[in-house]
């Protein structure tokens, strides 16, 4: 990214699922499937796929609410077999490969804050071939998920950026308000688990609708 504009954020941080891994679909199948497996009402694809980016208690809590303890344990047992049966065949969306890399290059930080677990995560880079591009990354089993400032705090401290500097890219609200949580600049991306209009409505500095769009504003306004 040679011809970058002069530079307005140092830090870029990306949530994961739906944002950089075309992972909505497989995450709210496995959800819905976990619930019928314990019983519980199906939750709606519209449902399932509001929780993606929050840590994985929070998630089912919502789906299915009022559960004990062990009853939750089991859900959350039920869910990750569905989704690892699934994992092996998540993508990255096209194109994501080279614009971290160019990222990388033209002298950005980068950074990832997920939902996911630490070992969920590790498995993603490893499997994508991503080992080392990213400078910090932060889980919702290392703290307090989102839309608690944790991660992106924790992010900004690590890596020496401030919120002025610091850009969070994600395709769900929950990323949007942990954003401006944090202080930080927010980008939506309506590609992923939320619908666009849920998106604006948090007021981030642009929605954009591919990853050749995210790529196309990052080089005006990165």
């Amino acid at each position: 990214m040679a011809d970058l504009a002069p530079r307005r954020f140092r830090l870029i941080v990306f949530d994961w699922d739906g944002t950089l891994a075309d992972s909505t679909a497989p995450i709210a199948a496995a959800i819905r499937a976990a619930c019928a497996a314990v019983g519980r009402p199906m939750p709606s694809e519209r449902d399932a796929r509001y929780v993606i980016g929050l840590g994985l208690a929070d998630a089912l809590a919502h789906v299915a609410p009022g559960l004990t303890a062990d009853e939750t344990r089991e859900l959350a047992a039920h869910y990750r077999r569905h989704y690892l049966d699934r994992e092996p065949t998540i993508p990255l969306f096209e194109g994501v490969s080279q614009l971290l890399a160019d990222l990388d290059d033209g002298g950005f930080l980068l950074g990832v804050a997920t939902g996911k677990t630490r070992a969920g995560l590790d498995r993603a880079i490893a499997k994508n071939g991503l080992a080392g591009r990213f400078h910090a990354t932060r889980c919702a089993d290392e703290g307090f998920p989102k839309p608690h400032p944790d991660m992106l705090l924790a992010l900004m401290d690590r890596l020496g950026a401030e919120p002025r500097d610091t850009l969070m890219i994600g395709d769900t609200t929950h990323d949007l308000d942990l954003a401006r949580n944090a202080g930080a600049h927010a980008l939506a991306v309506s590609y992923g688990a939320h619908a666009p209009e849920g998106l604006a409505a948090r007021e981030p500095l642009a929605t954009v609708h591919s990853v050749s769009e995210l790529r196309a504003w990052l080089l005006t306004n990165g």
